[in-house]
């Protein structure tokens, strides 16, 4: 068999068959894996691009997972990783141990948060810190001699993640379907329902609306909603104005926790450092993870207001039985300093509400010059836009037609790398990339998108 050699002698096709023997994929075809192998071999990254073991470069439209905030290849967060190494790699904080690196960041957090969300437990990443919130309301609720609430509402289209209680929540069917049973006691409310959510008893959608399914459960028995400032995974589905002002009313008139997911939000993604801050709504407690570290290493945390951390230290005695190995790794925290640092000396925030403008008219002009694309969106690097058969009566495609997919592969050929979505039948494209990319960059991206959608709908016979 012939071997394609890379010009540093790399066997690729060594990589390919090790990657299928030995490498189960996260979140991936597996039948797709064993066939083709690996879509990509990425050798090395460099601010907004990534190349594969090929030496094909692409544009990294999604951060990679949604996270690459600072973008690649930054000597200066090895620097930091290296010298907190060869101070103290790793050091546990159970039984009150510390450390600095955990201490300044864990202050630093405090003073980029909105209102009194000045606590941090940390974690090694996203599913992490969504069911330590949930254990941690529970408790909280169990401590105030209300042990019946527990149930946590979350919403459709919500991805918080895929430990049992992360996915327990998440509204995407698919991801449950993993799992032959789930955690009890969570339930799923249609989004975006601001006038229910204020009380509006004779819309038809009420029963699945916060309010409804609280009412319809009693208050006494629900700990916490739980919903991402944007959805992510679920299309990029951006709340519209009131609404997360209207969950935040609803949750104090029955004395529920507001738990809001900002794992892709966080650290800059929405042109501000937490996107709740776009509708100035402070939640009990925050989840974090991905833009903290800009993935250059594992973190992840769960912020909470003061009164949360009062009352456990007033009402519970004993050890707090939660936490993880690297809770608090103090290397992961030293690299989370750097990367809040480099967003605040880059004014990366400022640059990802200018490159917003750049989406969104690059979004009109695909829905001028293309006959599919629709409904583009964006906020901060944070963006989408929509594939319709007939965009007059918003009919969808058939779901056989793969529509997104196939648009998504007409990137990968021309260096771009996206994300589609296809959950209840939508075609949507998804994109979020590092909040260091130029206007000229956007505009690269915009070009590639027209083009792929061209060979797309020429395939379509359109």
């Amino acid at each position: 068999m012939t071997q394609h050699v890379t010009q540093n002698g790399v066997d690729i096709d060594e990589l390919i068959r090790l990657d299928k023997q030995h490498y189960l994929h996260p979140t991936s075809s597996i039948q797709q894996h064993q066939k083709n192998g690996p879509t990509l071999i990425i050798k090395e990254g460099k601010g907004i691009y990534l190349t594969d073991v090929n030496g094909k470069r692409f544009i990294d439209g999604m951060a990679s997972l949604w996270n690459v905030n600072i973008g690649h290849g930054r000597k200066e967060m090895g620097e930091a990783a290296m010298a907190q190494m060869e101070k103290l790699a790793y050091s546990s904080s159970f039984a009150n141990l510390s450390h600095e690196p955990v201490i300044r960041l864990a202050q630093k957090i405090a003073s980029l948060t909105p209102g009194d969300l000045n606590v941090s437990f940390f974690t090694s990443g996203g599913s992490e810190s969504n069911d330590t919130a949930f254990k941690l309301v529970r408790h909280y609720w169990k401590l105030k001699n209300q042990p019946e609430r527990k149930k946590i509402i979350g919403m459709d289209l919500g991805f918080h993640g895929i430990t049992i209680g992360a996915t327990s929540a998440t509204g995407i069917t698919q991801f449950h379907d993993v799992s032959t049973s789930n955690a009890p006691d969570f339930l799923h409310a249609k989004p975006f329902l601001t006038n229910c959510e204020r009380g509006d008893t004779t819309d038809p959608d009420y029963p699945r609306s916060f309010r409804g399914i609280i009412e319809r459960e009693g208050p006494e028995t629900v700990a916490a909603v739980i919903l991402e400032t944007v959805q992510g995974a679920g299309g990029v589905n951006i709340p519209p104005d009131g609404y997360l002002q209207a969950v935040r009313q609803l949750c104090d008139e029955f004395g529920i926790m507001m738990i809001m997911d900002e794992i892709i939000c966080g650290f800059g993604r929405t042109g501000k450092w937490f996107g709740v801050d776009n509708w100035n709504v402070v939640p009990d407690l925050m989840t974090v993870a991905k833009g903290i570290t800009s993935g250059y290493i594992q973190l992840g945390a769960v912020v909470m207001r003061e009164y949360i951390r009062d009352e456990l230290a007033e009402r519970s005695e004993g050890t707090l039985f939660h936490g993880f190995t690297y809770s608090g790794h103090p290397t992961a925290c030293a690299i989370a300093l750097k990367n809040i640092e480099i967003v605040e000396n880059e004014q990366l925030m400022e640059n990802a509400k200018n490159m917003e403008r750049e989406l969104a008219k690059g979004f009109a002009y695909l829905e001028e010059k293309q006959m599919i694309a629709a409904n583009g969106r964006s906020l901060g690097l944070l963006g989408g836009f929509d594939l319709l058969a007939d965009r007059e009566s918003a009919k969808g495609f058939e779901p056989s037609l793969n529509v997104a997919p196939k648009v998504i592969e007409e990137c990968y050929r021309r260096g771009l790398i996206v994300r589609p979505i296809t959950y209840g039948g939508k075609n949507s494209i998804v994109m979020a990339p590092p909040l260091i990319i130029t206007k000229e960059e956007i505009g690269k991206m915009i070009d590639i998108f027209s083009d792929a959608i061209d060979a797309v709908e020429t395939s379509l016979g359109y």
